[in-house]
This record gives structure tokens, C-alpha cells and sequence, in this order.
């Protein structure tokens, strides 16, 4: 009979263990227990940071704005209220970007809603 030679999937596991804590700092990139144990709390991690992300973006387009309709004399709120009003429809991110990069367009906006 030919010989076989055993641990090869519990050596891929450790292996596919590893490769994701590529990048940790100290004894957590090498160390399979400490890998183990920094995975479980990176996963939970992720998941939660995908949720704040997009509340932490909302909250930078917010401050973006209010930054932008002050240099035209209005604030935040009256300006998000009179969007509303005059039934413009576009969202924070996309009035973040135009106040950042084209003031022009975004001064023409302000303008249309404060009339």
C-alpha cells in the first residue's frame, strides 16, 4: 500500500487562518491561537464599521454643507428646509460635492431656494 501523509486540511485551515490576519500587529499574524482570538474581534468589528461609515459620511456632508450655505449667509437647517419646500431633490452627498467643487453652482442653488 502506498503511504499517506495526514494533515493536510488542518494545515490549509491554519493557513486560511493566517493569510487573514496578514498585517496584525505583534504575535496575532503568527501565532494561531492570538489569530484566532483578534479574528473573532475584527469580524464583529467589520460589521459595526460598515454601519458607522455611512453614518460618519452623512455626518461630514452635513458639516459641508453648513460650512458652504453660511458663507451665503443662511444655515443648515433652513437651507435643508427650503430644499424641501421648493421640492428640490438632491441629496447631501450630491450638495456636499457641488459646494466643494463647483461654489459657483452651488451659489446659484442658494440662490433659487431662498427667493
Amino acid at each position: 500500500m502506498t503511504r499517506v501523509k495526514r494533515g493536510t486540511i488542518a494545515h490549509k485551515k491554519r493557513e486560511k487562518l493566517l493569510k487573514k490576519t496578514k498585517g496584525y500587529r505583534w504575535g496575532r499574524k503568527s501565532k494561531e491561537r492570538a489569530a484566532k482570538e483578534a479574528l473573532l474581534h475584527a469580524q464583529s468589528r467589520m460589521f459595526r464599521g460598515r454601519k458607522e461609515k455611512k453614518r460618519v459620511f452623512r455626518a461630514l456632508w452635513q458639516v459641508r454643507l453648513n460650512a458652504a450655505v453660511r458663507k451665503e449667509g443662511m444655515t443648515y437647517s433652513r437651507f435643508i428646509d427650503a430644499l424641501k419646500k421648493k421640492n428640490i431633490a438632491l441629496d447631501r452627498k450630491v450638495l456636499s460635492e457641488i459646494a466643494r467643487t463647483k461654489p459657483e453652482a452651488f451659489k446659484k442653488i442658494v440662490a433659487e431656494v431662498s427667493k
